[in-house]
């Protein structure tokens, strides 16, 4: 949560992180199919960690859904649509799951 003050009227506004996965065979595109369908949906990528492991693409995402209209499992189901075409599957998980997962 953030709190602020703008034109003399204070504001408390949400932030909502997630992070966005990215895993499949390497191929042109993957990014930018990724990264253009978030613009689209006003999600800001604030980090972004990609490789290629022996022809697997691996990318992890951390990006500010607060802009967004769509809830967090709509933004999974609808990227997960949107690039199937390519072969890679995505996963999108509220960055406190994320990070709770890491410590088991």
């Amino acid at each position: 949560m953030l709190v602020a003050k703008s034109k003399g009227m204070w504001y408390t506004a949400y932030i909502m992180k997630a992070v966005v996965s990215v895993i499949g065979i390497d191929r042109t595109g993957i990014i930018a199919a990724v990264s253009g369908k978030l613009a689209e949906w006003q999600i800001n990528i604030e980090d972004i960690s990609q490789t290629i492991m022996q022809n697997n693409f691996v990318m992890i995402m951390l990006v500010d859904t607060s802009s967004s209209a769509l809830e967090l499992d709509k933004i999974g189901a609808m990227l997960q649509a949107s690039v199937e075409h390519l072969g890679v599957t995505v996963h999108v998980q509220h960055e406190d799951l994320f990070n709770a997962m890491q410590r088991v």
